[in-house]
């Protein structure tokens, strides 16, 4: 029976036109060649922490206990913010601390956040503009070859973390969301969970989203339920309200996009609210 690889997962801002995820995935291999890489995605928004935050929130808790993820939005690279290592009951985390981790956090009933200060597990001499390759990858690889957490640096509490937008109430049956991110489907991905607004989720319930320059009054099942080119709502697999249209972009038929302001109204507001 073959050993366990260790799992190294990568979530970037950096793209895959450029040399950077190959020379991070040369020097984790160089330490450890028998590590298993798995690109989680390289095209988060650059310089966009929530959205990198969304990535790895999404997907970390899928890979088998263990695996260690590394996550690099940083904007604030060779500035004074701190490399850290997140350890959760099941997995590590290698990043920067600029609240990339933040959604992480908040699923997590128990984490331990170090400072990484050991530089003898950097790699020399480090890049003040690329210390995914020099400080972040190293540490991981490291890690994989079962080097305790404790011996990269001292745990903090004081560590960056921010909460993610959440809808607000403003007024009698009506609230303000936002649109969290569009995938490459075009879809608008807003931050509105049935939690949040259980009446827009319930049997016959009357309701009416403005986003753009759209109404929305149904919400389906299945992105084929609608007819083609239709805009309606669906919960989508990250457990958001989706604002979708069936083998269309709904960014480009409601003039959406993300940061976009979104209106529900309820019950009576439904008939009365007017639309963007």
């Amino acid at each position: 029976m073959l050993a366990h690889r260790p799992i190294i997962t990568l979530t970037t801002d950096f793209g895959t036109n450029d040399h950077f995820v190959g020379a991070i995935k040369g020097v984790i291999l160089d330490i450890v060649p028998e590590a298993a890489i798995v690109d989680i995605s390289h095209a988060v928004q650059a310089f966009d922490v929530l959205d990198g935050a969304l990535a790895i929130s999404q997907s970390y808790s899928y890979f088998p206990n263990g695996t260690i993820h590394l996550v690099v939005v940083d904007p604030g690279v060779g500035t004074t913010r701190r490399p850290i290592l997140a350890s959760s009951d099941g997995y590590h985390f290698v990043a920067p601390d600029n609240g990339v981790l933040s959604m992480v956090y908040a699923k997590e009933e128990r984490i331990h956040v170090r400072h990484i200060t050991s530089e003898h597990y950097f790699r020399m001499p480090v890049s003040n503009t690329f210390h995914a390759r020099d400080i972040f990858a190293p540490v991981a690889a490291y890690l994989a070859k079962q080097v305790d957490s404790h011996k990269f640096g001292d745990e903090i509490e004081d560590y960056v973390r921010f909460a993610a937008p959440r809808p607000k109430a403003t007024g009698e049956g009506r609230m303000r969301a936002v649109v969290l991110k569009v995938d490459r489907f075009g879809n608008l991905i807003t931050n509105v969970t049935p939690q949040d607004a259980p009446a827009l989720f319930a049997a016959s319930a009357k309701f009416k989203v403005v986003v753009g320059s759209r109404e929305i009054t149904d919400i389906r099942k299945a992105y084929a339920e609608g007819t083609p080119g239709e805009v309606f709502g669906i919960i989508g697999s990250m457990g958001y309200l989706e604002i979708v249209a069936n083998r269309a972009a709904a960014a480009q038929i409601t003039g959406a996009g993300k940061g976009s302001e979104v209106t529900i109204f309820l019950g009576e507001a439904a008939a009365a609210g007017k639309g963007a």
